[in-house]
C-alpha cells in the first residue's frame, strides 16, 4: 500500500488548509475545492514538501469533468492520484499509471449494486465510500469487491474513524481539522 500506514487521509478545501498541512507529517493529503489556474502551483508547492496530492477531479473549478480534463490532469498537472464519481476519470487515471479512487455515493441498495457494476468496469486502486458512517456498508463492500477502501463523508469523532478502520476502510479521509490534529504525529 502506497499509503504507509497513513489512515487519516486529510481533505484540505482551502488553500491555507492545504499551507498547514504542509506542515505536517501526513505524507497524502486531498485537495477538495481548487481552480484551474491554481493546479499547478499547488501539486508543485505539495511536492517541494514532500507531500502527495490527490486532486478530486470533480471538484476543480473551471474545468470539465470528463476523461479529456482527467487527461489534462495526468498529463500537465500530475498529481499523485485522482478522485472521481466517474468512470471514464478513473479509467483515464489509470491509463495514465496514477493512482485512481472511485468515489461511491451510497444513497441506497440501488446505487450500491450500481456502483458494483462500475467497480466492476473501472478497477480502481481505491473506493472511497461515502457517507462513512456506514461500518456494516464498508464491510461489505471491502469483501464483495477485494478493493481497499477510504471512508469519507460526515466522519465526525475519533469513535468515526475508529469504526471505519475497524469495517475495513484502509483509510478515512476527512476535512475536520481537529481529526488530523489527533491523528498527526
Amino acid at each position: 500500500m502506497p499509503f504507509n500506514n497513513q489512515t487519516i487521509l486529510p481533505a484540505a478545501r482551502k488553500i491555507k488548509n492545504l499551507e498547514k498541512l504542509l506542515k505536517t507529517s501526513f505524507e497524502y493529503i486531498v485537495l477538495l475545492d481548487s481552480h484551474i489556474g491554481e493546479l499547478k502551483n499547488l501539486v508543485d508547492l505539495a511536492n517541494a514538501h514532500g507531500k502527495k496530492l490527490l486532486l478530486h477531479a470533480d471538484l476543480i473549478e473551471g474545468l470539465k469533468n470528463d476523461e479529456y480534463a482527467a487527461e489534462f490532469l495526468c498529463q500537465n498537472i500530475r498529481p499523485a492520484g485522482l478522485i472521481s464519481t466517474r468512470a471514464s476519470v478513473i479509467l483515464k487515471a489509470k491509463q495514465n499509471r496514477m493512482l485512481a479512487i472511485q468515489r461511491l455515493f451510497l444513497l441506497d441498495s440501488n446505487a450500491l449494486e450500481k456502483s458494483y457494476t462500475i467497480l466492476e468496469r473501472t478497477k480502481p486502486d481505491y473506493i472511497e465510500v461515502l457517507p462513512g458512517i456506514m461500518p456494516d456498508i464498508i464491510k461489505e463492500v471491502h469483501e464483495k469487491v477485494g478493493i481497499p477502501i477510504f471512508a469519507g463523508g460526515l466522519i465526525r469523532s475519533v469513535e468515526d474513524v475508529e469504526h471505519a478502520l475497524a469495517a475495513g476502510a484502509t483509510a478515512v479521509t476527512t476535512s475536520r481539522i481537529e481529526l488530523w490534529k489527533h491523528y498527526s504525529s
